[in-house]
């Protein structure tokens, strides 16, 4: 008990010095508490239900769509919005949402987990359900080959065996996870395809888990998401329990689509654009239905809530609406660049490159993106602005793309960027990678008025 007391107690008072320094103040105390108390983690969750998001993209912004059918219930939750989602950050918000004798305050929380810390984390942590996005190439120099993050996956979740696994049933190696392990399993999926013209893409997956045959597609998502089967070992796309069946719209602010749960059909709103968004939107229905929650709760959840920071976030720079979408691998890259193919009105394109340990110090990356795909907005692309560590590698790679010479400008400080941004009379989509969107929103929110990341 001394431990713990001692060990939140550090932790709250590290978190209010760096508040106070105005910074973050989000994986620090987290650190601070663990060296005094090691399964601080696991003391602090007992008492706490707990849905958990890991896997490689869209984590953030499906917490968020969670996150809100608690808070539409009235039922006392915590997440971890900041986005530190290795186990210093996630034990730091356990702690500050505990009291001194490590009693929680609020009965429930929505925790976002990094899919290599959840080893770490689950060895500690007892989800009630686990929702499990998908597994594409991401950060080569930290995850290594596409299987390590799996297996990290695999490995988190088999401390765990009682929790409900809510997995892609269009991602083969999410879906994988179901032979491996004992857990019940709830599979969500999109039966329909969510684009006229897709860009063309590297799959991550291409030849089966299992005997390592090549895939046969019968629908193809985006990337290696779809409906999969090899003709050699019969491995096949699950049937999912939660599907969306048609999409009926998608607009520059949202999509509307059907959906089949558990038998019972909905017309669902989601409050975020794109086809990727679609798919966090019926992995939060999946897991927030096998949580308790109602069809129409869950539906009503992800028809208002408010998106993530740097996630389809929107500003307001003047007269002119700003997009910030982060970027982190290829397949999200890509997904942007459909988005942004599917848009009616003219665009300026901020790209935003950086290679710090947090982006993944490989940018090769870029050389997988489609950024040919620009050029097929001709009058549409009002000119593509360059900036970040490694905003020279970036302007390369779109004059290889074909982008002209008079569209394209790398700008290397921040602030000359945003007056530039400012100057537009056009709509603008900004892509940063991680860092960059710290820094660059950082500078965006004091100029527009929002707020810090952390809130």
């Amino acid at each position: 008990m001394i431990r713990t007391v001692l060990a939140i107690s550090a932790c709250k008072l590290t978190r209010l010095a760096l508040r106070l320094l105005h910074r973050g103040g989000t994986a620090l105390p987290g650190k601070v508490a663990l060296r005094l108390c090691p399964d601080l983690l696991g003391r602090l969750g007992r008492d706490v239900q707990v849905l958990l998001v890991t896997g490689t993209n869209g984590k953030t912004t499906t917490a968020r769509m969670l996150e809100q059918a608690f808070a539409d219930a009235g039922l006392p939750c915590f997440a971890n919005r900041s986005g530190s989602n290795l186990i210093q950050g996630i034990t730091a918000e356990f702690a500050e949402n505990a009291t001194l004798t490590g009693r929680p305050k609020k009965k429930y929380a929505v925790i976002e987990c990094d899919e290599a810390a959840s080893k770490a984390v689950l060895g500690q942590l007892r989800p009630q359900v686990i929702l499990v996005t998908n597994v594409f190439r991401d950060q080569l120099d930290r995850y290594g080959e596409i299987t390590h993050t799996l297996e990290s996956i695999y490995q988190g979740l088999s401390h765990v065996p009682e929790a409900t696994l809510c997995l892609n049933a269009d991602c083969s190696l999410t879906a994988s996870l179901q032979r491996r392990l004992p857990n019940p399993v709830r599979f969500y999926g999109v039966n329909v395809p969510l684009y006229k013209d897709p860009v063309r893409e590297l799959s991550d997956a291409s030849h089966c888990l299992f005997c390592k045959t090549e895939y046969e597609y019968d629908l193809v998502t985006y990337g290696h998401l779809g409906s999969f089967r090899c003709p050699k070992c019969g491995y096949s796309r699950p049937l999912p329990q939660v599907a969306v069946t048609e999409v009926l719209e998608q607009t520059a602010d949202g999509s509307r689509v059907r959906m089949l749960c558990d038998g019972a059909e909905a017309l669902v709103h989601i409050n975020l654009p794109a086809g990727y968004n679609i798919y966090n939107a019926v992995g939060a229905v999946a897991a927030l239905t096998a949580m308790g929650f109602t069809l129409d709760a869950a539906v009503a959840a992800v028809g208002h809530f408010h998106c993530g920071f740097g996630r389809m976030e929107k500003f307001q720079l003047g007269s002119n609406p700003v997009r910030m979408i982060l970027v982190k691998n290829p397949a999200g890259c890509n997904q942007v660049l459909n988005f942004l193919s599917s848009l009616d009105s003219p665009a300026l394109f901020v790209i935003c490159l950086n290679d710090n340990y947090a982006d993944g110090t490989d940018v090769s990356w870029i050389y997988d993106v489609e950024f040919e795909k620009l050029l097929e907005l001709g009058d549409r692309l009002t000119g593509v602005l360059v900036s970040g560590k490694r905003c020279w590698d970036m302007a390369l790679r779109l004059k290889y793309a074909g982008i002209p010479k008079e569209k394209l400008q790398v700008i290397e400080d921040y602030d000359a960027l945003i007056q530039a941004m400012a100057r537009q009379s056009s709509p603008v989509i900004v892509m940063p990678t991680y860092t960059a969107m710290l820094d660059l929103r950082a500078k965006l929110s004091r100029v527009c008025g929002g707020k810090d990341f952390w809130e």
